[in-house]
């Protein structure tokens, strides 16, 4: 692994509710993906490691760690809503509570014999914490809709053409030292 970067997969609710039992999220998964514009190297993130969650029950040995791999990234979800006043944070959360790290997740991809090569793009998965307003995103801060978010001056329970969504990060790497690892901006348009 080279680096991190935001990576925002959007996901189709109303395609993906359909076909998700019993087959999985593969269209819905499929409607669009936005990347932020660089890529930190996990170099300059070295200062940012920590010991990832305890994983119970203990992970098979091909998926033990030698040594701390969580990484202590502050990361949030804006939304800037059709209609709405303007931006606004909707969720705060952190990189170190993602249960399963990067070595883990690529020794599970090619354990089988699934081919990686050099710049492929892999991604953690949604990141959410366990208090409220730490979920990454918006069907769990909207309990699958049934709970309204005032944003902006506007609700939402699912997102709307015209909205916008960001995705922000940044590590503290020394006393008063941040690294931002920039921004993934992505906007809702009508379909043709």
């Amino acid at each position: 692994v080279f680096g991190v970067a935001l990576v925002n997969d959007w996901s189709a609710r109303g395609i993906q509710a359909g076909e998700y039992q019993p087959l999985g999220p593969f269209l819905g998964k499929s409607f669009a993906t936005t990347l932020a514009a660089w890529v930190t190297p996990l170099d300059a993130l070295a200062a940012c490691r920590v010991p990832g969650p305890a994983q119970d029950p203990e992970p098979l040995p091909y998926l033990s760690l030698g040594e701390d791999w969580g990484l202590a990234l502050d990361l949030e979800v804006a939304l800037r809503p059709a209609g709405g006043t303007g931006e606004e944070t909707v969720s705060r959360t952190s990189f170190a509570g993602l249960y399963w790290c990067m070595p883990q997740q690529v020794a599970h991809l090619t354990v089988n014999g699934a081919h990686l090569a050099v710049g492929d793009l892999l991604a953690s998965g949604t990141v959410s914490g366990p208090v409220r307003g730490s979920e990454g995103s918006l069907i769990e801060l909207t309990r699958n809709g049934a709970e309204l978010l005032a944003v902006a001056g506007v609700e939402r329970t699912f997102l709307e053409d015209g909205d916008e969504v960001v995705l922000r990060g940044r590590a503290t790497v020394d006393e008063g030292v941040t690294r931002t690892l920039g921004e993934a901006r992505g906007r809702i348009v009508p379909a043709p």
